[in-house]
C-alpha cells in the first residue's frame, strides 16, 4: 500500500512538472544535423505539445546484436526510446527520447560511438555557414549549445545521442537528425557507454 502509494505521488509530481514545463518554458533554438553533411537549426517548440508518446516496452538484446561486446545501444525511432545494455548484460536502461522529424531526415542502421565529450560545443559546418550567414560560428559549453550537457559522436558523421536544454524535445519528433535525451539520461548513459560502443538505430 505504501509503495503504490508513493508510486501514484511521484507520478502526479512527474506529470505536474512536465505540464509546467510544457506551458511555460520558452526555449532558445537549437541545432541539429539533417543530413549526413549538415547541421541545421531546430526551431523552439511552441504551442500545446502533442504527440509527446514514447512506448516503452522492454527488449531483448539478441534480436539486435551478435553480442554484447563493448556494450549496446539500441534507438528505435517508432517507439522514441533508447535501450542500452552493458558489455556483462547485468545492466539494462530505458531513456525515452527526441527523434528526426521527419523519414528523411532520418538515418537508421549500424555505427558506433567514436568520440565521448562533456560539455560540447558546436560549430557549424562551412557549407551550413553558407546557407544561414545568420547563425553564430560557435555556442559554447552551456545552457545555449543545442547538444546539452554531453554528446556522444557517432561515426556517421554529424551524428549525435546528446543530451537538450529544451526538455519538451522528449518523446516528440523533434529533432533534424540527432537522437536527444533529457540531460540527466545522457549524463548516466554517457557514463555507461565507452568509445566502441555499438549502435543501432531502427
Amino acid at each position: 500500500m505504501t509503495q503504490n502509494t508513493k508510486t501514484g505521488l511521484d507520478r502526479r509530481g512527474f506529470l505536474a512538472a512536465s505540464a509546467a514545463a510544457a506551458a511555460g518554458v520558452v526555449a532558445a533554438p537549437a541545432f541539429a544535423q539533417t543530413e549526413a553533411s549538415t547541421v541545421e537549426m531546430e526551431s523552439a517548440v511552441t504551442g500545446p505539445v502533442r504527440h509527446n508518446i514514447s512506448s516503452f516496452r522492454v527488449l531483448d538484446w539478441q534480436p539486435y546484436f551478435a553480442s554484447l561486446t563493448n556494450g549496446a545501444v539500441l534507438v528505435d525511432t517508432t517507439s522514441r526510446a533508447l535501450h542500452y545494455w552493458s558489455a556483462d548484460g547485468a545492466t539494462y536502461k530505458l531513456y525515452p527520447t527526441s527523434v528526426p522529424l521527419t523519414e528523411d531526415l532520418t538515418r537508421r542502421g549500424r555505427t558506433e560511438v567514436v568520440r565521448k565529450v562533456e560539455g560540447p560545443e558546436w560549430r557549424p559546418t562551412p557549407a551550413m555557414q553558407v546557407r544561414n550567414p545568420e547563425w553564430p560560428d560557435y555556442v559554447p559549453p552551456g545552457p545555449d549549445n543545442p547538444l546539452g550537457t554531453h554528446a556522444l559522436y557517432l561515426s556517421w558523421q554529424y551524428y549525435r545521442i546528446h543530451g537538450t536544454h529544451d526538455t519538451r524535445k522528449i518523446g516528440r519528433r523533434s529533432s533534424n537528425g540527432c537522437i536527444g535525451l533529457y540531460n540527466e539520461h545522457i549524463e548516466e548513459l554517457f557514463g555507461l557507454t565507452k568509445v566502441g560502443t555499438q549502435v543501432l538505430l531502427i
